[in-house]
């Protein structure tokens, strides 16, 4: 299974195949990055469907699917000499030797932590203006909110402990409230915001991961749903002619029978 020739074989297979399309097949042919931008982010998404439920065998065809994007962007990157799939190797490997220091240098680190505090230190040493720089503009807000909490945390700005959190979770759950009763829609709106961004937060001091929770809840929300669908239609009742009653009814039935 770590057979590095048969690993490295397998690689150049793909390159071969690669070279191949781009140069015979008509829809290969007229790709660029940017038509294959929405794509490659279809594919992760695809990717972390598979991670979420824990097939493995789809992980395995997803990671294949997302390899191939890497490949082809490097391909594109070579038919214009500007870089190709050893550079792309090379420059992965370079900045990992120098973001490691603890392994390939002579800094000494305790935990997790230290890691992470090197990490956004030796960004800022390597000319990031900032921090949060390295954060997709385009990140969906939920996940792009861990990711700048997880950022400011690496530099030591962050609470000291999970009830601190949990106190500016409920400030901001009454803040929200407050708008709420006073009917201001802009008002409920921001404080909205701010008891998500709370909440996100303490779900980081717990090492929850709020993107994959939420998800969870989606998939068993559709599950029991779709379950109550189907009974309903197999009752012959349509469910807009149904009472909420009769609803709740098939709605507790289905948690029992989902997950």
């Amino acid at each position: 299974m770590n057979n590095r020739k048969a690993q490295l074989e397998a690689f150049n297979r793909l390159l071969t195949i690669m070279d191949e399309l781009r140069e015979q097949c008509p829809w290969d042919k007229k790709q660029t990055m940017a038509s294959l931008r929405h794509l490659t982010i279809e594919e992760t998404y695809e990717l972390g469907d598979a991670i979420l439920d824990n097939n493995l065998d789809e992980v395995k065809k997803e990671l294949g699917d997302v390899l191939l994007h890497i490949v082809f962007y490097a391909k594109i990157g070579s038919e214009t000499n500007d870089f190709d799939i050893a550079d792309v190797c090379h420059a992965i490997c370079d900045k990992l030797i120098s973001r490691h220091p603890h392994i390939y240098g002579n800094v000494t680190v305790a935990n997790e932590a230290d890691v992470k505090r090197n990490w956004e230190n030796l960004k800022l040493k390597e000319g990031k203006s900032s921090v949060l720089e390295g954060v997709p503009k385009s990140l969906p807000a939920l996940v792009k909110a861990n990711r700048i909490q997880d950022k400011v945390a690496g530099v030591g700005f962050d609470w000291e402990a999970d009830n601190q959190v949990w106190d500016k979770v409920m400030a901001e759950l009454q803040e929200f409230k407050d708008e709420v009763q006073a009917k201001n829609q802009v008002g409920m709106e921001n404080e909205f915001g701010d008891l998500l961004f709370s909440l996100i937060n303490y779900a980081r001091f717990l090492k929850i991961d709020p993107e994959n929770a939420l998800e969870r809840t989606n998939k068993k929300f559709i599950n029991r749903f779709q379950f109550l669908e189907t009974k309903a239609k197999s009752m012959n009742k349509n469910l807009r002619d149904m009472t909420l009653g009769e609803m709740d009814a098939l709605w507790e039935e289905a948690k029992s029978h989902t997950h």
